[in-house]
């Protein structure tokens, strides 16, 4: 069995468990870890996922945030001043654009909130956010929204509740459910 495998049935028998009520939003959140190699494949496994989910009873919402940060790009105003001097948006706190999180955590927000407390929102395409913004910011500023379930695709590593993105050197601390396919 590979560890793509070991990972939906740890994730199936994970969301067919019956759902604690009462829970804050950061504790509704399920971290899918896997080696960021594992990317490609792992996408291929995405409608496993919601058919593990839909068969547990619950309704299924994805966000597949690959073109993202492209998308609104390619729809910002100053768009052609970045064009002509990419300088310009390293010039944000940490290397991170700011108004791009702000807009991806509204984003991400008004979709968690839309569906009902019985439903899973996957998030995956976490890994293209490397360097522009930040997937930690963006599942605590979501978190309060959540009625049900956010399920996070995140290629990268998890030690003892600290998460590392694309196996990063800096990580941070979540209080999230983590499952692996170890």
């Amino acid at each position: 069995m590979s560890r793509l495998d070991r990972l939906l049935e740890a994730y199936a028998e994970h969301i067919a468990s019956p759902w604690q009520q009462g829970l804050s939003g950061s504790e509704k959140v399920i971290f899918l870890v896997y080696t960021p190699s594992d990317e490609l494949r792992l996408r291929v496994y995405i409608d496993e996922f919601e058919l593990r989910t839909r068969e547990a009873g619950h309704g299924w919402h994805h966000i597949d945030l690959t073109n993202a940060f492209p998308q609104w790009m390619a729809n910002h105003r100053r768009r052609d001043k970045y064009f002509a001097r990419p300088e310009l948006l390293s010039g944000h706190a940490e290397g991170k654009l700011t108004e791009f999180t702000r807009h991806l955590v509204e984003q991400v927000r008004a979709g968690v909130a839309a569906q009902p407390a019985d439903s899973v929102v996957a998030l995956s395409g976490t890994g293209t956010l490397f360097g522009v913004s930040s997937v930690s910011e963006l599942v605590e500023k979501a978190a309060a929204s959540i009625q049900g379930r956010l399920v996070v695709f995140f290629p990268g590593d998890v030690d003892n509740d600290n998460y590392r993105l694309l196996d990063a050197r800096d990580g941070w601390n979540y209080m999230a459910h983590a499952i692996t396919g170890a």
